[in-house]
């Protein structure tokens, strides 16, 4: 009964969203049509987009944001920078709307081409975004597998991990890390790492033709703060020694660095210095994000990223007009095409 029910609203759902989209009729010339609330209508729109039934796209962005895309580009060595108009909206939410929709037209294209036939993935409110605005393609060949613990300490999943959402948009098969994103002890994270279905996990991780991560912030507004994923007291701690950024489950100082914290090392899940050298896609929104983009963008691991243009300038009033790269560990050569053709 419940398949009947769904298959129902999926049915309005889509008839809704063609009378909208491409008939042009309003919410309430629809509802009459229909015979429904206007609320209804609107209800139903949404989850047509939501399911992936709606896909927008809008070719080239502001020349405002090309310029940013070069400048950044051309100062970290990347391979590609996308950054997303500013949709005027000034707050997080409508910064990581901006990425999700660039993003989820770049993971389509990824997931489309053949040569990636393994995507590592990390976790976070923007690649979730994504992931929700990614159109569906059909590659069941394709593996996905999370690179970091899938679970909260408390054992519970973790909302903002993709692996389903981005199998049920591929068809593919997916593999979660099913231990916590942190361990309690480094003993607990040993325990972890001990077991062989963990170990060959990540040794399948290892392998991925492509990784696609967020980058989290350790300020209150971060998901970890946000989902209970850390303490207060391990918050202060991490804010007492300089740490800005949550890259792979490892805290980074502005500068790049490992910042001096125990919590870093009960992480469960791949370094990114165990992937250096691969392709590495980093997903982050919003002005707030700045310290801990710059900081994940200065280790030099970061191949590829997708912003938006408050965040950009946010980072570029920081760095100044600098032309050259400067990464904390060991990071790429300056002077890299950035992927855009320019």
């Amino acid at each position: 009964m419940q398949a009947r029910d769904d298959e129902w609203t999926t049915y309005l759902a889509i008839r809704a969203a063609w009378l909208s989209f491409i008939g042009g009729r309003t919410q309430g010339e629809i509802a009459a049509q229909m015979g429904m609330s206007p609320a209804k209508v609107h209800r139903l729109i949404a989850h047509a987009q939501k399911s992936g039934y709606v896909k927008f796209q809008i070719e080239g962005r502001p020349l405002e944001c090309l310029e940013l895309e070069d400048s950044l580009g051309r100062q970290f060595g990347l391979n590609s920078c996308i950054i997303a108009p500013d949709l005027g909206g000034a707050d997080q939410e409508t910064a990581i709307r901006a990425v999700a929709m660039s993003a989820g037209q770049m993971l389509a294209g990824l997931l489309a081409s053949e040569t990636v036939r393994r995507i590592g993935v990390g976790m976070g409110r923007t690649l979730k975004a994504a992931v929700e605005a990614m159109p569906k393609i059909n590659r069941p060949d394709v593996e996905i597998i999370s690179i970091s613990g899938s679970l909260t300490r408390k054992l519970a999943a973790n909302p903002f991990d993709v692996v389903q959402q981005l199998q049920e948009r591929t068809g593919g098969e997916g593999f979660y890390l099913p231990v916590p994103y942190f361990a309690e002890t480094l003993s607990e994270k040993d325990v972890f790492l001990g077991q062989r279905s963990v170990q060959n996990l990540l040794a399948r991780a290892r392998g991925s033709d492509v990784f696609v991560v967020g980058l989290g912030s350790v300020e209150n507004e971060g998901h970890l703060v946000q989902r209970g994923m850390i303490s207060k007291e391990e918050q202060n701690d991490l804010l007492e020694n300089g740490a800005v950024s949550d890259l792979m489950g490892r805290f980074l100082t502005l500068d790049g660095r490992l910042a001096p914290v125990r919590l870093g090392d009960c992480a469960v899940g791949l370094h990114f210095e165990e992937v250096r050298g691969a392709r590495i896609v980093a997903l982050a929104g919003g002005a707030s994000k700045a310290d801990a983009t710059l900081a994940a963008l200065r280790t030099g691991v970061i191949t590829d990223l997708i912003a938006d243009e408050t965040l950009a300038r946010a980072i570029s009033a920081k760095i100044g007009p600098q032309l050259v790269h400067t990464a904390g560990n060991g990071g790429r050569q300056k002077g890299k095409s950035n992927g855009n053709g320019r």
